[in-house]
């Protein structure tokens, strides 16, 4: 029904507006008597053989939410009720921001993909940190980054912000110098200031009496050379993960007309499939499996999801594909599992 009658009708509008109707739409869906509990029903999985084990977190399923969905967690329980075993909230960053001017999100359905330009829009940490504290049993990863007027050389002040008021509400960490929207910032992948700054947060995660994992998100446009370099700082920093892969700048082979496809931002959704697998499997490969690897980039079907893991990925995550395949999409991934 989804894709046949309601997406139709919900892709005939700007997406943006789309996203945020969406939102209320599940918020007023829940607020009736036992809808939550009919929308888990249908939707989720306890199968005790979907349950993972990783870098110290016990998953009830491996199918998470990737970042830019609920930027600010304002719906993590509700959107938890789709069958999703982790949520993972932001980008957020130190001080609320609008993000770049509007239009800046954009449906390819020709090839499946949006291309979005948001610029990390957020109503900053404090916000999200506040909501969190309702949260009770759901797993939640905290994104974080910098903000935009923030030089390259003060982002770790922003990153260590959110950390530290994200630390008692979140169940792991993820680094984002990856997202192709905010200037400059893709430089700080860079294999000194990207030791630097994992380094940092690495010394006041160790100061806490118990310590959370840290991932970070890397870009699907590194090179094989700037690939290794991550396998090292991992090991020299000892972060607990990766995350594989954010939004690409690349366009090769699309169909749909150009005026969409010339956009600027990052593309997701099929289109990336191919390129995060790969830079998944040489992670995995290269590194001799030595960390964990959460897969993310064109997962629509079972099939997308299984070539994830079967790559060396040990989670994955969705969102483009819960756009384009509907809220049934993570119970039919987890029930080919």
């Amino acid at each position: 029904m989804y894709k046949r009658v309601i997406r139709p009708i919900l892709f005939l509008f700007d997406p943006e507006w789309v996203h945020y109707f969406s939102f209320a739409a599940i918020r007023v869906l829940h607020r009736i008597p036992f809808m939550g509990g009919l929308v888990r029903k249908l939707y989720s999985s306890k199968k005790p053989s979907l349950q993972k084990e990783v870098f110290g977190i016990h998953f009830p399923n491996p199918v998470g939410l990737a970042a830019g969905f609920d930027k600010d967690a304002k719906l993590f329980r509700e959107l938890s009720n789709f069958g999703f075993g982790f949520i993972e909230i932001g980008t957020v960053t130190p001080k609320p921001q609008g993000g770049n001017p509007k239009p800046r999100l954009f449906r390819l359905k020709k090839d499946k993909g949006i291309i979005n330009r948001m610029g990390f829009n957020n109503e900053g940490v404090e916000a999200a940190a506040k909501r969190l504290k309702r949260n009770k049993n759901i797993i939640i990863g905290g994104n974080i980054g910098k903000n935009k007027t923030t030089p390259n050389n003060n982002a770790q002040e922003d990153y260590l912000i959110c950390f530290d008021v994200l630390f008692d509400v979140v169940d792991y960490f993820v680094v984002n110098v990856s997202s192709p929207n905010t200037p400059n910032l893709r430089d700080l992948q860079e294999k000194e200031p990207l030791t630097a700054l994992l380094n940092t947060l690495q010394k006041q995660n160790n100061s806490k009496p118990k310590r959370k994992p840290i991932l970070l998100k890397i870009a699907p446009d590194l090179t094989d050379t700037q690939l290794s370099d991550i396998i090292d700082i991992v090991e020299v920093t000892k972060i607990d993960g990766v995350i594989a892969t954010n939004t690409t700048l690349a366009r090769d082979g699309l169909k749909s007309n150009e005026t969409l496809t010339s956009q600027s931002g990052g593309l997701s959704g099929k289109p990336l499939n191919k390129r995060s697998t790969e830079v998944i499997r040489y992670l995995h490969t290269h590194s001799k499996g030595a960390f964990p690897i959460v897969g993310v980039g064109g997962i629509h079907t079972p099939s997308d999801a299984k070539e994830k893991l079967d790559a060396g990925a040990s989670l994955i995550q969705l969102y483009t594909g819960f756009v384009y395949e509907g809220p049934a999409s993570v119970c039919n991934i987890n029930k080919k599992l």
